[in-house]
């Protein structure tokens, strides 16, 4: 009896230490409690030390803006190429014409990598919608080393015109750009091309063509606009054009007579 109360105790005590072998595991319902909280403390971030939530919105909204195509303003004409006749040691012009083609009034600017050898005119404006223009680049083209020729090489200058949505008509000004620097889109990146002067090739043309409509463009806008409603001079005193000519030879007449008198 002894020896089998003493069997009976100890594996009693060993069922006992067993148990505290086992690892703890909680109940099912325990798991996904503990679970579900932790994803709560992620979902939800902590406060700051002012007890304000940060807000992370305006990043992500900024990171979805940047992975969407950007919508073109801006129909070029050419797409993205600008073509020089090859003219070394002097200075040459291409034409490139920009048609806004949205619903609202559109800024453009233009921007190159060579500032000192290139300059545009105009080198920004405000199109208003189906608006279009044809801008004159002008460009020095620098003898190259060796007597190389410079048609069938790439020209390192580069050209960007970026867009700008407005509102309304207003005067253009370069620190629009400045000023908004988020709303501002690229609309292209035009390389440069150089074409030989004496082939006739159709960009050859082409090129011939737009820089007669730069020219004629450049020449309407610096006439003065033909005036041809009535004449106002002071305040609400309207005179027409027979009228004043007609005061004009009346005083005429009186001069003639006083001097045959």
């Amino acid at each position: 009896m002894p020896i089998a109360d003493h069997k009976s105790s100890s594996s009693s005590d060993g069922k006992v230490w067993g148990l505290f072998k086992r690892p703890f595991r909680p109940p099912g319902n325990a798991s996904a409690t503990t679970t579900s909280s932790s994803s709560m403390s992620h979902s939800h971030p902590h406060p700051n030390s002012d007890g304000s939530v940060p807000q992370a919105s305006s990043s992500v909204s900024s990171v979805a803006r940047s992975l969407l195509p950007t919508r073109r303003r801006l129909k070029l004409d050419p797409c993205n190429k600008l073509y020089f006749p090859c003219e070394p040691g002097k200075q040459v012009r291409s034409a490139i014409r920009i048609k806004n083609t949205s619903k609202s009034h559109v800024a453009f600017k233009f921007q190159t990598t060579a500032p000192k050898s290139c300059f545009m005119r105009p080198p920004g404006a405000i199109l208003n919608p189906g608006e279009s223009i044809i801008a004159t680049v002008f460009k020095f083209v620098e003898v190259p080393e060796n007597n190389e020729k410079l048609v069938d090489q790439k020209s390192r200058v580069k050209f960007k015109i970026m867009s700008l949505k407005v509102k309304g008509p207003m005067d253009y000004v370069p620190e629009l750009f400045d000023e908004q620097k988020e709303q501002v889109a690229i609309e292209q990146i035009l390389r440069v091309v150089f074409l030989d002067p004496e082939r006739s090739t159709p960009a050859m043309e082409k090129l011939k063509r737009q820089l007669a409509d730069a020219d004629a463009a450049l020449e309407a806008r610096k006439k003065p606009p033909e005036d041809t409603g009535p004449k106002i001079i002071g305040e609400g005193l309207v005179i027409d054009e027979w009228k004043e000519r007609r005061e004009r030879y009346l005083a005429r007449q009186q001069v003639e007579g006083l001097d045959s008198a």
